[in-house]
């Protein structure tokens, strides 16, 4: 039997990357970002492929990585922030038989992370403060929906890991 995947998800700045790298390095499992697979294959970053063809062929990219990456063995998945908002992407990982794991943390504590970012393409705006907290408030609730564990990331990246650990 494989060994389940393990899938993280939570708002942009949440941690994902920072966790996911360093349950690889603990669990022995490969890491991949999903954004980074997506720019990989494209030969371009996310905000190019925004700007060039717009969201929608993004999330089409980001449909087909999902399939391609949910039956893959042992990997430690991190998605973006808008990929688990879709619910063909969340039956996609469930039916793959995935443990989704959402790292929470306060729109407060996001906000101060993101300060100075310029690489989000749905924050790069005047607005950009207004934006996040209504995409935060949007998402949040299809987060905790499509989670088997919920984290609190607040915590320091090795307290994250070790909960995930003991949970899984």
């Amino acid at each position: 039997m494989r060994r389940k995947n393990i899938v993280l998800c939570g708002f942009m700045g949440s941690g994902k990357s920072t966790i996911g790298n360093l349950l690889s390095k603990k669990m022995g499992m490969a890491f991949i970002d999903l954004d980074a697979y997506i720019e990989k294959k494209e030969n371009k970053s996310v905000s190019q492929i925004f700007e060039e063809s717009g969201e929608e062929y993004f999330r089409q990219l980001e449909r087909d990585a999902v399939k391609e990456l949910a039956y893959k063995k042992s990997i430690i998945l991190a998605t973006g922030g808008g990929t688990l908002t879709f619910q063909q992407n969340v039956d996609t990982l469930k039916n793959a038989n995935n443990k989704i794991i959402l790292l929470d943390l306060p729109v407060e504590v996001i906000s101060k992370r993101l300060q100075g970012d310029t690489k989000r393409p749905l924050l790069n705006r005047p607005d950009k403060e207004k934006v996040m907290r209504e995409l935060y408030e949007k998402r949040l609730p299809l987060y905790r929906s499509a989670a088997d564990i919920i984290v609190n990331a607040a915590n320091s990246p090795m307290q994250v890991c070790m909960e995930i650990i003991s949970n899984i």
